[in-house]
């Protein structure tokens, strides 16, 4: 059986590296097709090692991290979200921002989910924000690594009461499975009442 739990402080910094790892994994897939490095990764998730509001929520198959979802206060992403939440009229320090949820293939359709928002959104209550939002990549629906039959997570996050906030696009890099060099992305940020 899958136990889903929080971790904090010095279990969030032991399992960084097995986070990393996950997203290399899951990220390579559609729609991210992330080529991604564990150096870079490394660097990446110190944020959650630095920030006093981050949280880890880790699923595991007995010892083994199968999947983990993270979040932070957003105004600790203010370099890259501010752009984005400019026009909205919304302060980054309202938001508590729900960063990735990766999960290995045979571990999805069991609720875990769920389980990664409900968590992490109880954490953010607790910590006092009243919002939370997160943010999906955007690709053409007649990109060439699009598999058949593939279905975005729409209507998942909107079950969760989630709804694209108008406007407010958010811009990363990194270097797709099939290029040579790396581009900026345009990643829709959804939002939340919490």
């Amino acid at each position: 059986m899958t136990e889903v739990r929080v971790l904090t402080g010095a279990a969030l910094d032991a399992a960084l590296d097995d986070v990393a790892a996950l997203r290399i994994a899951v990220f390579r897939d559609w729609p991210y097709l992330y080529d991604g490095s564990l150096d870079y990764e490394r660097r990446y998730l110190a944020t959650y090692r630095e920030s006093p509001g981050a949280v880890l929520v880790g699923a595991f198959d007995g010892a083994r991290l199968v999947g983990a979802a993270t979040g932070t206060p957003l105004a600790d992403h203010a370099d890259d979200f501010a752009a984005a939440f400019a026009a909205s009229g919304i302060g980054l320090a309202e938001v508590f921002y729900c960063a990735e949820s990766v999960l290995l293939a045979d571990w999805r359709g069991k609720g875990i989910g769920h389980r990664f928002f409900d968590l992490r959104e109880g954490h953010a209550r607790a910590l006092g924000f009243r919002r939370s939002a997160f943010c999906a990549v955007q690709r053409p629906a007649t990109h060439p690594l699009r598999p058949a039959g593939y279905r975005p997570l729409d209507a998942f996050w909107r079950a969760r009461g989630y709804a694209p906030l108008a406007g407010a696009v958010a811009e990363f890099e990194w270097k797709d499975i099939d290029r040579i060099e790396a581009d900026r992305k345009p990643l829709q940020v959804w939002l939340r009442d919490l």
